[in-house]
């Protein structure tokens, strides 16, 4: 398989796990949850974080970092919710890790699209100038909300 094949698939199961990561986030907010895309998300996004090792690097680096961080928050994650059924702590738990990952895969996002979109990157070509700090900012903020909605409306029944 060549690597412009690989980066495609990498990219479709990248974008499922976020779609699908939405669709999870908006049933907590409704106080609701839903096996199947639970399980999608939870699926796309390990497999996200899993190929994201195959491609080639050069020693260790941030995308490294983000990968191995995803995969231990996806695993306790995993764990809260099928062995520990959100009981207690777990509750909480879960919703925070499955959270934060769905947060690194939009914090790789919006690096990408910084990376790869000329207009900006043009803005931002080192990714070290304010529109991309305003950009990742801006997601952290959403998502620290998302957080604090999903912990107060979101109660485990399983």
């Amino acid at each position: 398989m060549t690597l412009e094949i690989f980066t495609f698939i990498h990219l479709l199961i990248s974008l499922a796990g976020i779609a699908s990561g939405l669709v999870v986030v908006g049933r907590w907010l409704a106080g609701k949850s839903y096996a199947g895309w639970t399980v999608f998300f939870l699926v796309t996004t390990v497999a996200t974080s899993a190929t994201g090792f195959f491609f080639p690097y050069r020693g260790f680096t941030p995308a490294l970092a983000v990968g191995i961080l995803s995969l231990i928050l996806l695993a306790v994650a995993i764990y809260a919710l099928y062995l520990r059924k959100l009981e207690g702590a777990w509750h909480r738990t879960y919703l925070v890790t499955a959270l934060t990952a769905l947060y690194l895969k939009f914090f790789v996002l919006v690096a990408q699209l910084f990376q790869k979109t000329p207009a900006l990157k043009e803005l931002a070509p080192t990714q070290s100038e304010p529109p991309f700090g305003i950009a990742q900012g801006l997601v952290l903020a959403v998502f620290v909300l998302l957080g604090i909605g999903t912990l107060r409306r979101f109660h485990a029944t399983t």
